[in-house]
C-alpha cells in the first residue's frame, strides 16, 4: 500500500472543539466569581451604611470625648524654659518634609503634632531635644495608624537629623514619650472628624484637600493648640467652602455647627503661609489649593482697595481775633519711650533646666526631659547644625 502524507497545519496550535467548550466554561465562571464579588460589596456596604446609622451617634460622641481628654495644654508650653513659639515653624516644617517623604497618611501628621504638644505639656523640653521629640513623635504616630512598609526606620530619621542624634537616643525617646502619654495614643484628629462630615455628601477633592490646608496651617499659631479638633474640622471646612464657592451645609448638619470666632480668627491667617506647606499644597495630587488660595486672596485685596473711601480733607480751623498775649514757656516732664523703659532684648538661657530652689520644676511635678549620658553633642554643635540660622535673637517672630 502505498505511502500517504498527513495534511500539514499552518499553525502550531490546534483549535479543537474540547477547547473552545473549555474556554466557555471557564469564562463563565469568571462572570459568576465576579456577580458573587460585587453582590458580597453590595451587602457589606449595606451593612456598613446601616451600622453607621445604628452607631453614629455613639462613634461621635465617643469621639468628642477623647478629644478632650487628650488635648494639650497651651498655658504648659507656655512656660517651657527654652524652647519659644518662634521655633515651632522651623519644627513643623521639618516634620512636613519627613511626613512627604514617607509618604504617610494625613491623619499620621495631626496625630504627630498632638503627641509632641501633650508631650511638651507635660515635661521640660531643651532646645537640644526639640527635634528629637519631633521626631519621636512622627515614629509613634507612624506606628500606630499607618501602613508597615512605610514607617521610617530609625537610620532615615537619623539621617534626615543630620546625624545630630544617635540610635539610642531615638529609642529612649519614643519609650519616654510613651511613658509620659501613659501608653495613651488614640486621638480623634482633624482629618477623623473631616472623614465623618464629607460621609454623606458627594466626593469633592478640592474641599478636602482645601480644609486639610488651612487645618495644616493653623497648626503654625499658638492660638489654636487648645482648639477642639472637631471644632477646627467644622471650621476649617466652612471657610474651604467659603473659598471655593461651594455650597455650606445645611443647618442640621452636623458640620455646620461651626463656632463663627473660631472661623474668624482661622481666615486672619491665611496671609503667611508657611512656604514649605505652600509647596506641598501646590501639587496637581491636591489640586493645587495653595494656588488657589493665593488667587482667592489677591481679588479679596483687590476689592477691598476698590471700597475704600477717600480720606476726609480737614476740617478749617477758626481764626482767632484775639489779641496776642505772650506766655512763659514751660519745660515738659520727661516721659520713657516705652512703659517700663526700653525693651530688652530676650535672652535664651544657658542651662539645662528651670531651676527654681536648686531643683528642676515644672507645673505637674514631673522630672525633666532625660538626656543620654555620653551621646549629647556639644552646646555650640548643635546650635549650628540643628537650626543653620543667625543668632536666636535675630530670627524673626512668626509667631
Amino acid at each position: 500500500m502505498p505511502y500517504q502524507a498527513r495534511p500539514t497545519c499552518d499553525s502550531y496550535f490546534v483549535d479543537s472543539h474540547e477547547e473552545r467548550a473549555r474556554a466557555v466554561r471557564e469564562e463563565e465562571r469568571e462572570h459568576e466569581r465576579y456577580f458573587k464579588r460585587q453582590t458580597q460589596k453590595t451587602i457589606g456596604q449595606n451593612l456598613s451604611e446601616m451600622d453607621s446609622e445604628a452607631y453614629g451617634a455613639d462613634i461621635l460622641s465617643h469621639m468628642e470625648k477623647m478629644e478632650i481628654e487628650t488635648l494639650p495644654d497651651v498655658a504648659s508650653i507656655e512656660i517651657q524654659t527654652e524652647i519659644q513659639w518662634y521655633m515651632r515653624p522651623y519644627l513643623l516644617d521639618f516634620l512636613i518634609e519627613a511626613h512627604t517623604a514617607f509618604a504617610l497618611l494625613p491623619e499620621t501628621f495631626f496625630l504627630t503634632i498632638n503627641l509632641l504638644d501633650r508631650y511638651c505639656s507635660k515635661r521640660i523640653v531643651y532646645k537640644r531635644h526639640y527635634q528629637l521629640v519631633g521626631s519621636a513623635a512622627l515614629l509613634i504616630a507612624a506606628k500606630y495608624g499607618d501602613r508597615k512598609e512605610r514607617v521610617p526606620t530609625i537610620r532615615e530619621l537619623k539621617c534626615m537629623c543630620c546625624n545630630l542624634y544617635d540610635d539610642e537616643m531615638f529609642t529612649q525617646m519614643e519609650w519616654h514619650v510613651l511613658q509620659t502619654l501613659g501608653w495613651n495614643i488614640g486621638h480623634p484628629t482633624i482629618d477623623s472628624f473631616l472623614q465623618l462630615a464629607l460621609e454623606n455628601v458627594m466626593y469633592d477633592p478640592e474641599v478636602e484637600h482645601m480644609t486639610r490646608y488651612i487645618s495644616e496651617m493653623a497648626l503654625f499659631h499658638k492660638d489654636f493648640v487648645s482648639k477642639r479638633p472637631s471644632d477646627m474640622a467644622r471650621a476649617s471646612l466652612a471657610l474651604a467652602r467659603c473659598i471655593l464657592e461651594r455650597p455650606q451645609a445645611l443647618s442640621s448638619d452636623w458640620a455646620a455647627q461651626y463656632d463663627p470666632q473660631t472661623l474668624l480668627i482661622l481666615s486672619q491667617q491665611l496671609h503667611q503661609p508657611s512656604q514649605v506647606l505652600s509647596r506641598k499644597y501646590s501639587t496637581s495630587q491636591v489640586c493645587r489649593v495653595s494656588m488657589k488660595l493665593e488667587d482667592f486672596l489677591a481679588v479679596q485685596a483687590s476689592i477691598n482697595r476698590r471700597h475704600v473711601p477717600p480720606p476726609t480733607p480737614p476740617a478749617e480751623k477758626p481764626v482767632s481775633h484775639q489779641s496776642y498775649q505772650p506766655i512763659t514757656p514751660v519745660k515738659q516732664p520727661y516721659l520713657p519711650s516705652a512703659p517700663n523703659g526700653t525693651m530688652t532684648p530676650p535672652i535664651t538661657p544657658n542651662t539645662d533646666a528651670y531651676y527654681v530652689g536648686g531643683q528642676a520644676c515644672m507645673p505637674n511635678g514631673l522630672p525633666p526631659t532625660p538626656v543620654s549620658i555620653g551621646s549629647q553633642p556639644p552646646q555650640n554643635q548643635y546650635d549650628s547644625h540643628y537650626y543653620r540660622l543667625p543668632p536666636i535673637n535675630q530670627l524673626p517672630s512668626m509667631i
